[in-house]
This record gives C-alpha cells, structure tokens and sequence, in this order.
C-alpha cells in the first residue's frame, strides 16, 4: 500500500496526517516508509528529531543520483532511515530538493521514484509527504502511489481548490498512474463549535464529493507533538485526536478492503 496525502493548499495539516497514520501503521506491527518529497523537511524533523539517528542522505540524494550518467541501481535502502520509532522509516528530505526540481523536470525524471519502489522489499505501507504545490514531486508521489488521501481544513479558499485537486487527479490517473484512487476527503482541524465548517461539509457532502466519516478535531496536542517530535500515537495515546487518527486508519484500511490491524 502506497498513501499519498495530497492538497495543493498549503497549511490543511499533510504532514500531520502522514506522519500520524505511519505511526499507527508500524504500532501495529506493520513495516512502514514516510518518502518526504517537500524541500521543508518537516516530516523529516517530526521523525527524527527526537532521536539521535540522523539522515546521512535522503530523497535529495535520490533525485542526485538518477540525474548522473550512467546506468544507476534503484535500491533506495542507502537513502532511508531509520527512526526512533519500531518499524517507521524515512526517506528524509533536503533543502536542496528545490534547487533539484528544475534538473529533474528538465530530464523528465518523473518515473524514477515509482520505478525504485516497485523494487523495494520489507515494507507493508508507504506514506508520501509533497510539498503544498502541483509541481515535479508531488506528481511523482501521485504516479508512484495506490491510494491519495485529500486533506480538508474546512476554509473556502480549501474548498475552491477541492475543485481543481480532482481535475489533477484525474489527469494524473488518466495519462501515467490507473490504479491510483482517491480514498476520500478527510476533515482536519475541525473546529466542532463553529457554524462555518458543519455549512461547509454539508455542502460538499450535498455536491457529492467523497467525504470520510473520521474528522480531525483542532487541538493543542498536536503542536505539542510536533515540538516533541513524536507522533501522537506515542505521545498521547488515550488523547481524543489520536483516537480520531487511530478511526482514520481503520476507515481506511475497510475502504481498501484489508484487515483491521
């Protein structure tokens, strides 16, 4: 399994929900991979920082090496690392993605990611972190993924872009990834006093768009995870928004027709 969580609106909560759902994934026994594509790094640092391992290379370093000529390996082991956590691995990011993109768009590198995956062993699940854009690494997690998760922040700038985020999709599914699909909208940062958010998820819902069930409530337990780097899974076990998560990967797990775990 293969989860990209994609928005093209910056600030809906990404890399929470990334980083979140990986934890619950290797809790529960299952051997898991975060590949964060975004030039910020924040994956990276919820992951790792907490520890004292870290990222001698990442996808940087990745990218870097499809660029030299030459036959190159796809073994995209060198470039993982392990966190703190059991069974959770990264792909950490760099800074020097940004500088990368440009290069790779211009080798048209678009199926490397996809093509070293298919070779990777060991690992029940993948997550992708992208960065808040349509550009060369989202849309290589979007070719290399199974599943695309859609997180919604409840805000009408977020709901404007809904519209266009499933034009992207669909193109991507139609020209380069057909088994991608589209897990549904998840709800985050849900404000459950405020009338604004209920009308907004009415709508949708009244539209047809696929909106999940689960919904992720605002809370300062989240900021207090990533300061602490640790995912909340660990960090707050029996805290309401981490039940929520835990609700999350379930739905998810029934939508794709596999165990609960």
């Amino acid at each position: 399994m293969r989860r990209v969580v994609f928005n093209q609106k910056g600030g809906v909560g990404k890399t929470t929900i990334v980083c979140n759902l990986a934890a619950i994934s290797a809790s529960r026994g299952r051997k898991t991979l975060v590949v964060d594509l975004d030039a910020q790094c924040n994956a990276s640092q919820y992951l790792l920082s907490s520890g004292e391992a870290q990222a001698e290379a990442g996808t940087a370093d990745f990218f870097e090496n499809t660029l030299k000529k030459g036959r190159q390996s796809n073994d995209l082991q060198p470039f993982i690392t392990p966190t703190p956590f059991d069974n959770l691995s990264v792909m950490a990011a760099h800074p020097d993605l940004e500088e990368l993109r440009v290069k790779l768009e211009a080798k048209h590198k678009i199926y490397k990611l996809r093509q070293a995956l298919e070779t990777l062993e060991g690992y029940d699940a993948i997550y992708f972190d992208t960065p808040p854009a349509l550009n060369f690494y989202s849309q290589s997690a979007l070719i290399a993924a199974s599943h695309c998760l859609i997180p919604f922040d409840c805000d009408d700038f977020a709901r404007q872009a809904l519209y266009n985020l499933f034009d992207t999709i669909a193109e991507i599914k139609d020209d380069h990834n057909p088994e991608l699909s589209v897990d549904g909208i998840v709800v985050n940062q849900f404000q459950t006093q405020a009338k604004l958010p209920a009308r907004l998820i009415a709508e949708l819902k009244e539209e047809g768009h696929p909106l999940l069930d689960t919904a992720i409530t605002s809370s300062i337990k989240v900021r207090e995870s990533h300061e602490a780097s640790v995912p909340l899974v660990y960090f707050a076990p029996s805290h309401k928004v981490s039940k929520q998560y835990a609700e999350l990967y379930d739905a998810l797990g029934r939508k794709r027709g596999g165990k609960r775990r």
